[in-house]
């Protein structure tokens, strides 16, 4: 059989069960979240002011699931919810100084399930994985309409040292221009 027919199915497959793997590390780490909302989380922090709609297409959820899901996140304090001065209609997404926390253990979690899964693969290995995958990706968002307004792949931010949350919430700062959108 031609292995190259299942490439799709691999890759899908491959998504899947690295999702349950970051779930099987998360459990075990205690972390309260469920993988949607770690995943708002982690696009919410490259894309901050990011609108509902916008997040609902990155993430590939559900919008109605989504607002169940940030109703949540906003109640436990990750996220807030902001009027968009340009549309009254829309909501800009922004994290929370309480979150900051959380995402540093979301990033070391998602590092250990990374280093579970490229288990038996050299370092030589696994950069050439990337690099092919992120080759694979360029051709796709030049093929597919839309696609370049997608969130990029990328690295990341720099491992913090999980410090307790500011009494002073940051989203003002974020909002001023501190953070890019996507690093």
């Amino acid at each position: 059989m031609d292995r190259l027919r299942n490439f799709g199915f691999l890759l899908k497959d491959v998504s899947r069960l690295s999702g349950l793997n970051f779930e099987r590390e998360a459990a075990s780490s205690g972390l309260n979240l469920n993988l949607a909302q770690c995943k708002v989380l982690i696009f919410l922090q490259r894309n901050e002011g990011i609108s509902q709609v916008r997040l609902a297409e990155l993430t590939d959820t559900d919008p109605m699931t989504l607002v169940r899901t940030l109703d949540r996140m906003e109640r436990d304090g990750l996220i807030e919810r902001q009027q968009d001065p340009a549309d009254r209609r829309a909501r800009r997404l922004f994290t929370t100084a309480a979150a900051e926390p959380v995402l540093a253990e979301i990033w070391r979690i998602a590092e250990r399930a990374r280093a579970a899964l490229l288990a038996g693969l050299s370092a030589a290995e696994r950069l050439q994985l990337v690099g092919l995958l992120e080759r694979i990706h360029a051709n796709l968002t030049t093929l597919v309409p839309g696609a370049e307004a997608g969130a990029p792949p990328c690295p990341p931010p720099e491992p913090v040292e999980a410090a307790p949350a500011k009494a002073i919430p940051e989203t003002t700062a974020k909002r001023a221009g501190n953070r890019k959108a996507t690093p």
